[in-house]
């Protein structure tokens, strides 16, 4: 059976609702009970949590109910994390430190990997391959790097491999792959292009890049990225462009002249093109075929 797609509606709102309500209850009871218990019984805690979530989710599925299977399979992962994160904290193998080489962490968001990717597989939820993609992320760079340019690099790697993937895809699934290969690509890219005036022009190239990816495979996340990039580089120039520096000649002191009207105009130049570009679309799709 292929990955269902959740409809909004009452019913559907009230259970996403009241299935992260209980997520939200199981992480607050886990809380409390990691200062009540020592090790070895806070994992037995965190292990009990994890089986009746799991258990509650298979009664749905068992009984078609996909959407409340769906979202406690989605809690299950979850807590399946924090009993692990327990275990391995209890048997001294979680380093603190993300500087280093750990065998302990790697194996710990590993196992969160496969068994949320088989929660995905097993409850066809598309909500729980955000887990996976995460936790994909983040084992990666885990492993591979630790911190700085280097992360960047294995960053935006990971993000064209998830859009590669997303766009072969042809699941509801894939929503959450888009997803993260842009803020994984557009972060990395931001990462490095911050500080010039050059750095800015090339985030606006991007962004409209993202916006065409949008209009491409038709995946409004990447407009949402590609329009906030658009509002970054806006900012920056408007506080650029707002700010002269006068120089008082007798003292040769400079002073900050700011221009109230420049971001009210460059914002409104910004809102004139993002117009423009959702009505080109719209305009090109009548013009096809078939519409």
């Amino acid at each position: 059976m292929a990955a269902g797609k959740p409809v909004w509606t009452t019913s559907s709102f009230l259970v996403y609702s009241g299935g992260l309500t209980v997520l939200f209850a199981a992480i607050g009871a886990l809380s409390y009970l990691s200062g009540q218990f020592g090790a070895a019984a806070y994992s037995a805690w965190a292990l009990l949590i994890f089986v009746l979530l799991l258990a509650k989710a298979e009664a749905f599925r068992r009984t078609d109910r996909w959407l409340a299977g769906g979202i406690f399979a989605f809690a299950s992962v979850i807590a399946w994390g924090a009993f692990i994160a327990a275990l391995w904290t209890w048997f001294g193998w979680l380093s603190k430190s993300f500087d280093s080489f750990s065998f302990g962490r790697l194996t710990f968001e590993l196992l969160v990997l496969v068994v949320a990717m088989n929660a995905t597989r097993r409850f066809e939820f598309p909500f729980i391959a955000a887990i996976a993609v995460f936790v994909g992320w983040f084992f990666v760079i885990d492993l591979l790097s630790s911190g700085g340019n280097w992360t960047a690099w294995v960053t935006l790697f990971v993000g064209l491999v998830y859009f590669a993937f997303g766009a072969a895809m042809d699941s509801p699934s894939s929503f959450w792959l888009q997803l993260a290969a842009g803020l994984l690509i557009g972060g990395s890219l931001l990462y490095w292009w911050h500080s010039s005036t050059f750095d800015w022009i090339l985030i606006a190239l991007v962004s409209l890049i993202y916006i065409g990816i949008a209009h491409g495979s038709k995946r409004s996340s990447w407009a949402v990225f590609g329009t906030l990039g658009l509002f970054a580089v806006t900012s920056h120039f408007s506080d650029k462009w707002s700010h002269n520096h006068v120089v008082l000649v007798p003292s040769q002191e400079a002073i900050s002249v700011f221009n109230g009207w420049v971001p009210p105009l460059v914002f409104a130049i910004l809102g004139g093109v993002l117009v423009a570009l959702g009505l080109g679309k719209r305009r090109r799709r009548a013009a096809s075929p078939g519409h």
